[in-house]
Order: structure tokens, then sequence, then C-alpha cells
């Protein structure tokens, strides 16, 4: 059963954030991967990768889903080049890189969740940490594993890690060291959400947030990065599967995120609650990460469209900008450039989108039947968008029209997390594997050979 013909088989609500629940998202399958053999010819050992900036977090730097220094080849090849494929364990978190080191978060044992520093050049292992995490799935989500799907942060010489059952981690970035750990399993009823923990924590300045237990109860909380000290506790809701932002607002800079059954604004100092309105979806699936623009925070769900609430005053349910149904965003998060906001819609049983973030009009929408999540990031004047069967697709960043550019099959098994992009190179996670790619310069291009009906 091929990677797109098995997805067929999961369409429910259910089974597909089942799967997601990655990265934020988001199968337990060992053994070795095997690729395109064009994509490992000897002509192509000579390409090697050229780093450039660090992705440090959820989305990158800014949790944008921008990449800094990205330079798309003035045409796109045929194929990408394998650098180095290792297996690292289960699981849909997304590595971070930083400093020519690739830091992962799997499960490689029944009970065991690790994590890794790679060198980025060479995938070779540089240490690694184990805790004892033993998790028991929920009946509903049994095909995505047990493995961990909120992605790493490293921050400062430290590493944050939060564990598909809530262990929330800091590491020493140097040698794997752990500073502190928090478990919430005597804290609250359940100690993750029924999918598993898929909110990537929050580091701004000294302190860490972190939306922790289940969905009986929960808090977003502040801790001290150094000491793990906590500084303050919200306790309005339980969690989802959205991770934060921060944004300023009339002078104060406020946490923006879903929760299971609300958005809300805190206060970032004090997280006392500056606003907080209903928002839900089908079976409380928030995993949507906010966008905010023009004085507006934009949120999207399952079923729900896209919406723009404007922030000034407090977000009020009964005052938005502007609302469409046009497109609606389930799992994957949007990338907003200037006026115009890209993603990856539900609708249509997949497909890419633009918007104009002041309106909320609809520019275009791409090609159906694309999967159930993309996983997508600015880089240069392109957008990649991974999908959930594997295949890496190359857009034209543009509000005009939607053009496709090239296409790429990056693994055999299913991929939730996202895309690292580091200079010429692009770290894929799929299930049990991170492989380096690498985008050559001077091959003939995908787009000619079709131009000339090869």
């Amino acid at each position: 059963m091929s990677c797109r013909e098995f997805f067929e088989s999961l369409r429910t609500p259910t089974s597909r954030l089942v799967i997601f629940i990655a990265s934020s998202i988001g199968i337990v399958v060992s053994g070795a991967m095997t690729f395109d053999a064009k994509a490992t010819s000897d002509a192509d050992r000579s390409v090697t990768a050229e780093l450039g900036a660090d992705w440090p977090s959820w989305r990158g730097a800014s949790r944008d889903g921008k990449v800094a220094d990205f330079e798309a080849p003035a045409t796109w090849p045929k194929e990408l080049v394998r650098g180095w494929a290792v297996e690292v364990g289960t699981g849909h978190s997304t590595p971070a890189l930083v400093d020519g080191r690739l830091y992962v978060h799997a499960r490689q044992a029944d009970d065991q969740e690790i994590v890794l520093a790679l060198d980025a050049a060479t995938g070779k292992e540089l240490w690694r940490e184990a805790s004892k995490v033993p998790y028991t799935m929920d009946p509903t989500a049994t095909e995505h594993g047990k493995g961990p799907k909120a992605s790493v942060t490293v921050v400062d010489g430290r590493v944050f890690t939060f564990g598909i059952d809530g262990l929330l981690s800091c590491l020493d970035a140097e040698s794997g060291k752990v500073h502190w750990q928090h478990d919430f399993k005597s804290r609250f009823p359940k100690p993750s959400p029924r999918y598993g923990v898929a909110m990537t924590p929050l580091v701004v300045g000294d302190r860490l947030i972190a939306h922790v237990g289940g969905d009986e109860k929960g808090s977003i909380r502040a801790y001290d990065v150094a000491s793990g000290k906590a500084l303050w506790s919200w306790d309005g809701d339980g969690p989802a599967y959205a991770s934060p932002i921060t944004a300023t607002v009339d002078g104060k800079t406020q946490v923006i995120t879903q929760t299971r059954e609300y958005a809300v604004g805190l206060g970032l100092d004090d997280g006392k609650e500056i606003w907080k309105i209903e928002y839900k979806t089908n079976f409380e699936q928030n995993s949507v990460t906010p966008v905010v623009h023009d004085g507006n925070v934009i949120l999207s769900g399952y079923h729900v469209g896209i919406t723009a609430f404007p922030l000034a005053g407090g977000v009020k349910e009964d005052n938005d900008a502007w609302s469409t149904t046009g497109a609606a965003m389930y799992m994957s998060s949007p990338i907003l450039e200037g006026d115009v906001l890209y993603g990856f819609s539900e609708k249509r049983r997949g497909q890419l989108f633009a918007l104009d973030a002041k309106t909320g009009d609809i520019l275009w929408t791409g090609e159906r039947r694309e999967g159930d999540n993309a996983a997508i990031v600015a880089a240069g004047d392109v957008l990649l968008s991974l999908d959930t069967d594997a295949e890496l697709v190359v857009v034209r960043k543009t509000p005009d029209d939607y053009e496709e550019l090239a296409r790429y099959e990056v693994s055999e098994k299913p991929v939730w997390a996202h895309p690292v992009v580091s200079g010429n190179a692009i770290f894929v996670k799929d299930e049990t594997h991170l492989t380096q790619w690498i985008v050559p310069a001077g091959n003939t291009a995908a787009s000619e050979d079709a131009e000339s009906g090869d």
C-alpha cells in the first residue's frame, strides 16, 4: 500500500488528528529506508550541504514558518540529492537546528523517549539522553504510535522538549545533561490531552510558556528557563494541540494561543487574562498557531473557516474584522507574507491557498486532494509544502496565481513534522528516520522537462 493509499483509508476527522498531533505534529515501523536511485547516484555525491540560518524551534526562529537565508535556484532540479539518512526513532517532533547540530526528540523503546544531538553535516550522533516515559495510547490513536510530537526548542545553550505524555525537560545543548524536568501525572487527572502532547513550548527571554495537563483540567504556565521554577499559572482551560505566539498590543506583550475550547490572550509578565473568546472545533481539536496582522489576530480550525479579530481593547466574539468559509485550516499553520496569508486548507481534501489578510478574500487555491495535512515554510520566493504522503511541493510565493515549480518524494513513509530548511539543505523527519536532502545547483529543471514533453 502506498502512503497516499494508506491515508485515503484514514479519512475520519479523528484518525487524521491522531496522526498529526505533530508539530504542531505528528505507527511504529523500523528498518532501512529506500529512495529513488537517481537521488544517490555517484554523480550526486559531490554535492554537499551548505548550512545557513538556524531553525531553533516550532516553525523557525520567529515561529512564523519563514526561512531567513534561502535562495531558490533559478530552475529547480529534477531531483534532490540525499546526503544521509539516520534511523532516530518513532514520532513526529520537528528537530531543531542550531550551530551545526540537529536536536531530535523521538521514542526508541516502548517506554523510553530519547533526545539526540546529531552533526548536521554527517548525521553522526554526538550525545543522547533517555527518559522513561511509559504511555498508553487512546484506542482511537493507535495508528500514530507513541512517539513525541511537540517540536524541539533550543535557546541559549538549553534544549527544551515536551514529551507525548507531558514530560517537560530542559537539557544542556552541549552535553545532554538534564537541568530540570516536570512531570504532571500527579498534578492533573490526565497529564496530556487525548491524542498526546503536541504544543511546542514558547521561550521568551528568561521564561518558558507551556500548556500542561489534559482534557479534563490543565493550565498555561510560565517557568524560569534556568531553574524550572514556576512563575505564574492560568487555569482557564485544558490544552488542545496549538502552539502559542506573542504579540505586543496596547503596549503590553501577550501570549496568544488556542486552548481546548477557547482562544486567549494572557499577559506575558504575569499570566493575567486579557481576553478570552469561545473558539471550538469538532472534537475539541484546536491545532493552528495564531497569526497577527495589522492589529488583528487570525484564527482558524476544522470546519470553522478563518476569522480575523481586532486585538485592541481585547478580542470579542461578536466583533470580527472579516471572516471567510472559503478555506479552513485544520492542522496546518499558515504563513503571513506582507498582506497575504498562505496556508493549507482542509477543504476539497486538502489544498494550498492564498488569502488577502486585509479583507479575507481568497486570492487563489491550488490542486485538490493534496492530503490530510501539509507543513508549509516560506523560503525566498517560494513556498515549500511537505504533505503527509512525503511529497515536497515547491510553489511560487505570489498572490497572483497558483504556480507549482517542482515536486519531490522525500520518503517512503508518512511525514507530519515540518521540514527544517537551512542554506541548501532540507532536513525531513518521517515516522522513524531523519534525512538530509540537498538542493543542487545547475541541474536540468523539472519544469524544463515538462515544457519539452519529456
